[in-house]
């Protein structure tokens, strides 16, 4: 049995470990209502934009534009969006382990992987699977900016030909509680709608439809992957504070324990040093 030396130091280490639990929830707390405002204001512009591109899709598919134009999948892109650091609960596991699974399931080689997050890549590394590219040091909040570079490469690796669908595979943010694991389709665009574009296939464009195309496209693919990772963001930090919130339950119910387990300690001591004075003062008559 530990001595009350060894649970004294155990109660205070564990009170420690308990403020800084509460901080971090603190802390998780507060990114998480920020990250859900981002989420939520960059989340009509993306359907709006989607929608008028899923009208164009008769007008694109004239031009046959290379962005619209689906082909024979031999090769998928997945785009895994994890974190950079844990103590997040099974918001990293969560989505790799679907994708993982997803990886077991199709034909070696069919599907390559390009990973946001430092979690994401260390994990596919560990298991032997293909990373074609990891983006990691990720700023604190969503950024338009790594969207656009995420955008562009996997924009290029479409035309080239490297790959012939590219998805989307990140945690959804539905409230402070639940989260879900969502796969969309990024590239061919259009291929999530199923439109065929008849409504407006007579579209009028000025000053011609390549150009509108060369405008919209970047600016759609831009917000729809930057929806994305605001999604993921706000599902991290409701993920880390809960778990946070968790490890600070225990971790006063650990005290408890402790202190409980001390007190009795004590007691039996203190019980002990009154019979052996009781005893001395009998053996003294």
């Amino acid at each position: 049995m530990a001595s009350l030396k060894d649970l004294r130091r155990r109660i205070r280490a564990t009170k420690s470990m308990q403020q800084i639990f509460k901080a971090m929830e603190m802390v998780a707390a507060a990114k998480l209502r920020r990250a859900h405002q981002r989420a939520q204001a960059s989340g009509p512009y993306s359907k709006k934009i989607s929608a008028m591109l899923a009208n164009l899709s008769g007008a694109a598919a004239e031009l046959e534009h290379p962005l619209f134009k689906a082909r024979e999948v031999k090769k998928t892109a997945l785009v895994l969006i994890t974190a950079d650091r844990g103590f997040a609960g099974t918001y990293n596991t969560a989505v790799l382990r679907i994708a993982e699974a997803r990886l077991k399931s199709e034909p070696a080689g069919s599907i390559t992987t390009v990973v946001v997050g430092r979690k994401g890549r260390d994990y596919l590394r560990r298991r032997g699977y293909p990373v074609l590219a990891a983006y990691t040091d990720l700023p604190g909040e969503a950024s338009i900016e790594l969207a656009r570079k995420i955008t562009t490469d996997l924009t290029e690796l479409y035309l080239k030909g490297e790959v012939d669908r590219v998805e989307i595979m990140y945690t959804h943010y539905v409230n402070a509680i639940v989260r879900k694991v969502t796969t969309e389709t990024f590239l061919p665009i259009g291929a999530d709608t199923g439109a065929d574009g008849a409504s407006d296939a007579g579209a009028i464009f000025e000053p011609n439809a390549e150009t509108i195309f060369a405008e919209l496209l970047p600016r759609y693919a831009t917000a729809k992957l930057y929806a994305a990772l605001a999604d993921s963001l706000a599902s991290e930090h409701s993920a880390r504070m809960v778990a946070m919130g968790s490890a600070r339950k225990n971790a006063g119910e650990l005290v408890d324990s402790l202190t409980l387990t001390r007190n009795r300690l004590r007691q039996a001591a203190i019980t002990r040093e009154i019979s052996e004075l009781v005893g001395g003062a009998e053996a003294l008559k």
